[in-house]
């Protein structure tokens, strides 16, 4: 039975390891470029975002909040979203609903505060998923793209692809820098209950200690890379309307695209129908 408890409690830590968690959120920026949501056009995804991203904030009515949920929800599904991405939205959500409903009652509150509790998570659950849901199915060059296309500077679109292609070298950096304080260090036995509380606190004050280094070594690379971009006439080209126009001829709305707007419109209009009906 002991020796059982070790293997599980080793497999739950093996799950949990810094290349899981790497693999995880490479898998959510780039691992996503066949699904039906990556297909979509950008300019169609940043649309859809911007209503579901604004409008769950402005209506309290709750068939309606529960349908866009069921809408995002799904499309979520679509984008095939990396599940420590989900176990991360869950947890942060729900246990801050559960949080907010136990000091209800606490100060007072009885079983009437559900409903506005309801509310209020439909509404956070409803955006995040939209978020999870687009940034998840485009690819850096894709939301850039998108972005310059609804007017935003070239300057800000290009720095968050920017931001998104930088993502992989910073796992790796960070890789790199606590695998150095782990070899420079010795870990603390972890074979008892002290021992494991002992071993979790090292490795949390690792991981502390690795960001100043990270950020450092971070800065130098992009330094490289901003010079890089100079020297190719990256400034030039930002301000060119040729080189901003041959940018943009990739982007083609499809009948996917329409289909997906219309399927989108009609759920939300049954929404509001049995909202009205109700």
């Amino acid at each position: 039975m002991e020796r059982l408890k070790q293997k599980l409690s080793q497999s739950v830590l093996d799950k949990f390891s810094m290349d899981f968690l790497r693999g995880q959120v490479l898998k959510n920026a780039y691992g996503n470029s066949g699904t039906v949501i990556a297909a979509l056009d950008p300019r169609i995804l940043l649309a859809w975002y911007l209503f579901f991203g604004l409008v769950p904030w402005f209506v309290n009515d709750l068939p309606f909040l529960l349908g866009s949920f069921l809408l995002v929800m799904i499309t979520t599904l679509l984008a095939r979203v990396a599940g420590l991405v989900l176990f991360l939205f869950a947890l942060g959500v729900f246990s801050q609903t559960g949080y907010l409903f136990i000091v209800t009652l606490i100060f007072g509150g009885d079983a009437s505060s559900i409903v506005p509790l309801l509310t209020l998570t439909l509404k956070v659950a409803t955006i995040s998923l939209a978020s999870v849901t687009v940034f998840s199915g485009l690819d850096p060059d894709k939301l850039s793209n998108g972005l310059m296309w609804y007017g935003c500077p070239e300057k800000l679109s290009f720095s968050i692809s920017y931001a998104y292609r930088m993502l992989p070298m910073l796992m790796e950096e960070f890789q790199n820098v606590l695998l150095s304080y782990r070899l420079r260090g010795k870990a603390p036995a972890h074979d008892t209950l002290w021992g494991k509380i002992r071993y979790l606190c090292y490795q949390v004050k690792i991981i502390m200690r690795s960001f100043y280094p990270l950020m450092l070594n971070t800065a130098k690379r992009s330094r490289t890379t901003v010079e890089a971009l100079e020297l190719r006439g990256y400034r030039y080209a930002a301000e060119n309307r040729t080189v901003k126009k041959m940018k943009l001829s990739t982007l083609c709305v499809t009948n996917n695209d329409l289909l997906f707007l219309a399927i989108s419109f009609l759920w939300v209009a049954v929404s509001i129908l049995i909202s009205t009906l109700i």
